[in-house]
């Protein structure tokens, strides 16, 4: 299949938005063509307001998003007959079936596949005739992604899709969308908070914390710079506050996070150095920032 004609599925410069007690400020991030980008970060981050900014669900303040290679907003008709969205909620009314669903979304995508859909409802064994509100979170969330992939999007926007799923079903979405991407054409943007589901499939992370981006990146280079330094208070007292992003004390030592961890294994060689997570990175880097006059804190031993 021919390569796309744009480098990145989408584009964010200085996105911006203001809330009363709320500014997504300044957002900027590529999601490469052909790649997963995972959007991590905790509840309230920005992600939602940066996703619907991209989808026109909200108006942004300030910023330029591009989607496919086009204008979010004088593009805007174009840009949504090729791309997907899936929410944590089901956004269809309840009283409606799958038969009456694959109807509607005909008149509504000029490149709507009632096959593909009627393959993934087979395969995902969801019922034609049933009401939704029969249906499970799960079946719900199936449903969803059913109907996203079959009116041939190059994009799918996932918002906390995943969310309050069980682990086999998880894992089955995952296995989907790694199948979706095998299309050079094809994209994925995916926001969460379980961060081991993006560490199975994700390309590209980007952390968000209070409307701010903290990192973004290649996820194996993200991975492999990353490291955690565990040691006693008195090494840690030791240690140069410039090479690390936070520390946190318990009553047993310290463990540092390192933006570094090649460097910090050469300059701190008598320590104890371990790979890490995302979820631990995405906790020191939300700590440091939530604590203007100390990269370290405290847990509970």
């Amino acid at each position: 299949m021919e390569a796309p004609a744009y480098e990145n599925a989408i584009e964010i410069k200085d996105l911006t938005k203001r809330y009363d007690g709320f500014t997504l400020d300044h957002v900027s991030f590529n999601v490469p063509s052909g790649s997963i980008m995972g959007f991590i970060g905790q509840n309230g981050a920005g992600k939602t307001t940066t996703i619907n900014s991209i989808l026109g669900i909200i108006k942004k303040d300030e910023g330029t998003i591009k989607i496919l290679g086009l204008d979010h907003e004088k593009q805007e008709t174009e840009i949504k007959n090729q791309i997907a969205a899936v929410f944590d909620e089901l956004p269809f009314a309840e009283d409606l079936n799958a038969k009456q669903l694959g109807k509607i979304l005909r008149g509504v995508f000029p490149t709507w596949d009632e096959a593909i859909f009627q393959s993934y409802l087979d395969r995902f064994q969801l019922p034609s005739k049933k009401k939704f509100s029969q249906f499970s979170k799960g079946m719900k969330m199936k449903l969803q992604i059913a109907s996203a992939l079959s009116h041939h999007a190059k994009l799918l926007v996932m918002d906390e899709a995943t969310t309050g799923l069980d682990p086999v079903v998880r894992n089955e979405f995952l296995d989907l969308f790694l199948e979706f991407i095998q299309e050079e054409n094809h994209s994925i943007l995916m926001s969460s908070h379980i961060t081991s589901d993006l560490e199975k499939v994700a390309d590209y992370v980007t952390f968000i914390d209070c409307g701010q981006i903290l990192i973004t990146g290649m996820k194996d280079e993200i991975l492999d710079n990353h490291g955690v330094i565990k040691c006693s208070k008195a090494d840690f007292a030791q240690i140069d506050p410039k090479d690390y992003v936070a520390a946190r004390l318990t009553d047993f030592g310290a463990e540092v996070m390192v933006s570094d961890r090649h460097l910090a294994s050469k300059n701190y060689s008598g320590l104890v150095l371990d790979k890490t997570t995302l979820e631990e990175i995405m906790l020191f880097y939300v700590s440091a920032g939530r604590n203007d006059h100390s990269k370290t804190f405290s847990t509970i031993s």
